[in-house]
């Protein structure tokens, strides 16, 4: 008689159960981690945003308008009040789009600060708790 090499049944299941108790306490982890890095990438590029805005209003004595919007920092604005001094190249060279692919968004003058910029963050939807703002960077202080 020959005997049969391999797995039995049974094995397999205790290795599958393993592997799935190891992936419930790893994933969480992971995920969460994800989520972070997204909000800290968000509160990075606002920070950027808001420096691009202090060199607008020391070269123009004023922030642009809500109107103007954040573009104002990368094309000259035909929106009245213009300008009065705007770099070739604009403030910034492009606007970037917060981590869940919506543009960032601009109250000026703002509700909690002299110029609110935000994320909508991760449900898309403005005034929600899980905006991210240059507010937010003023509670931590």
């Amino acid at each position: 008689m020959k005997k049969q090499s391999g797995f039995s049944l049974l094995e397999i299941m205790v290795v599958l159960v393993i592997i799935g108790m190891i992936m419930a306490i790893v994933a969480p982890n992971i995920m969460g981690q994800q989520e972070e890095a997204k909000i800290d990438k968000a509160r990075i590029d606002i920070s950027a945003l808001e420096d691009a805005m202090n060199m607008y209003k020391l070269r123009n004595n004023r922030y642009p308008t809500t109107e103007q919007g954040l573009e104002a920092l990368v094309e000259e604005t035909t929106i009245e009040p213009l300008p009065k001094r705007f770099p070739e190249g604009g403030f910034i060279e492009k606007l970037p789009v917060d981590p869940w692919e919506s543009p960032y968004q601009l109250v000026s003058p703002g509700e909690f600060s002299k110029i609110d910029i935000f994320s909508m963050g991760p449900d898309g939807v403005a005034g929600t708790e899980d905006d991210i703002g240059n507010w937010d960077d003023e509670d931590e202080r």
